[in-house]
């Protein structure tokens, strides 16, 4: 008899099972606590699947009246989104070297700085924009702040994770000749960091390009209020053009940004 070689070594193979088995008994734990049957979903899939095809599809476009406000919402979203990101972007650059105990002039602080990013950060746009909408109402202003905050926390720990990757030599040698802190971001910092703070602001600006869809939903502005008052309206033919048109736009700013930061990182 031939024996049988085995791709995957011994220790590995009871590792992925244990792993397998581990993450089948969170998910029957998780369903159990949650009440949640799986088999209503297979239950209720012919009703889904009517809904879908009678009340979505196929999809209709508005008014014709209505398409250049729909397309005014599409380029509010995007502004929202590319202003929203560059605020946050400088506002976090001059932060985030507070952030860093590499660079930052009161290393001590620098995890409170750190952990404030943190806390801003794990807060969802969508629940930024919930606490704000009491207190400004519905328009753009609520979207771009709720967008401004938390592209202000992610930048701010992706920039001091960036300004640590950079060789201390550079900035140590500067200080031995008494260079100032400034002086030491503009000729150490800038030039070694300036790559990585525009590829992680190009990305931050996909991420606002999605987020500005769900904000504007709960009345950040654009089209994603847009969207809404066609779901609430029950014109879910409507909603689809418009989700298809969001698609789009998010594909074509995901590949231009994607281009951009190949060629940056090049």
């Amino acid at each position: 008899m031939k024996k049988k070689i085995s791709l995957i070594a011994r220790e590995q193979k009871r590792l992925y099972t244990g792993f397998l088995i581990a993450a089948v008994a969170l998910f029957a734990l998780t369903t159990l606590y949650t009440n949640f049957n799986p088999m209503v979903l297979v239950r209720n899939g012919d009703a889904f699947w009517s809904f879908i095809t009678e009340d979505f599809l196929p999809p209709a476009l508005p008014k014709a009246s209505s398409i250049p406000g729909v397309f005014s919402s599409v380029l509010v979203t995007l502004a929202l989104a590319m202003s929203s990101t560059t605020i946050a972007a400088i506002l976090a650059f001059f932060v985030s070297l507070f952030g860093s105990e590499k660079v930052s002039p009161f290393p001590r602080g620098a995890k409170y700085v750190r952990g404030f990013a943190t806390f801003l950060r794990n807060i969802p746009a969508l629940v930024w924009a919930f606490i704000l909408f009491s207190s400004l109402g519905i328009g753009t202003g609520v979207g771009f702040v709720a967008l401004c905050i938390t592209s202000f926390a992610f930048m701010i720990r992706a920039f001091v994770e960036t300004m640590e990757d950079v060789s201390q030599d550079c900035v140590e040698s500067l200080q031995a000749v008494g260079a100032s802190f400034p002086q030491r971001v503009a000729q150490a910092i800038l030039p070694s960091c300036l790559n990585g703070f525009l590829s992680w602001f190009l990305y931050c600006i996909e991420v606002n390009i999605r987020a500005s869809t769900i904000v504007g939903m709960v009345g950040g502005g654009g089209v994603g209020l847009t969207l809404f008052s066609y779901i609430k309206g029950f014109r879910y033919d409507i909603a689809l053009s418009i989700i298809l048109l969001v698609a789009a736009m998010v594909i074509v700013v995901d590949r231009i940004t994607a281009k951009l930061r190949e060629e940056i990182l090049k």
